[in-house]
This record gives C-alpha cells, sequence and structure tokens, in this order.
C-alpha cells in the first residue's frame, strides 16, 4: 500500500507526539519490510525543515533533514504538474498550498494521505485520508 505523508505526521514523528507517532512509526517499521511506500513531497519535506529551523535553529533543521533522509521515505520532487495539480486543489479547497501538495501527491500516487490537519477533512470525497491524532 502507499502512503503520502505530510510534515504534520512527520513532526509528530520527530516531536513523538502519541498516538500519531506511533502510528508513523508503524508506517516506517512496515515501509522497511516492504509492506508499503512511503512518500513525501519536497514542499512538505520544506515544510518541516522552515518548522524545526524556525523554533531550534538552521543547523538542527540541516540535522533533522539528515535524519529524515534515512528513513524508508521517497521524496517526490515538485515537477511542474505537481505544481499545477497542488494550485487546482488549492483553488477549490480552504487548505495551504503546502497541504496541496500532500493532497496532489497522494492523488496523483493513488495514496493515502496520512495527516492530522483538520483542514484535510474537506478532501475526504476527493482522495484517501488517515487522520491522525495527538493527545
Amino acid at each position: 500500500m502507499r502512503f503520502v505523508l505530510d510534515a504534520w505526521a512527520i513532526l509528530a514523528l520527530l516531536q513523538k507526539e502519541e498516538p500519531a507517532a506511533s502510528r508513523v512509526k508503524e508506517l516506517m517499521e512496515g515501509a522497511e519490510e516492504g509492506k508499503a511506500d512511503l512518500f513525501i513531497s519536497i514542499i512538505n519535506l520544506g515544510e518541516v525543515y522552515y518548522r524545526i529551523g524556525k523554533v531550534k535553529g538552521e543547523r538542527e533543521a540541516e540535522n533533522t533533514l539528515d535524519e529524515i533522509r534515512r528513513l524508508p521515505l521517497n521524496i517526490v520532487p515538485a515537477a511542474e504538474e505537481a505544481v499545477f495539480a497542488a494550485a487546482r486543489f488549492k483553488m477549490r479547497y480552504a487548505i495551504s498550498y503546502a497541504d496541496a501538495f500532500a493532497a496532489a501527491t497522494a492523488e496523483d500516487l493513488n495514496a493515502v494521505l496520512v495527516s492530522g490537519d483538520p483542514e484535510l477533512k474537506q478532501l475526504e470525497d476527493r482522495i484517501r485520508i488517515e487522520k491522525l491524532r495527538r493527545e
């Protein structure tokens, strides 16, 4: 099965926010065992980078990026087609542009979008969403 993780999911994992972190870790283990394929848009990875950097500084953001690159996670580039697919999501739904990239990536890959972002609920008629939560 294919899953697209957004920044929310990765940040929950990194910050050990339960129960979301355990579910993302479970997905990572499934990917390592060949039971799942995990993806993240480069735009969403950039969101993780700037959020970490804003709070902990650029050096920590770089270290986190290195850590993420070692995960069983395929980084999807922002090709021209993806940019306009994301723009169409943004036109139609009240979501952030980064979330629109996650949604467009999930739609393109016929994957489940894994996120805890409540804004994404409105996309359930277009894409499959696995809702994460934190306590």
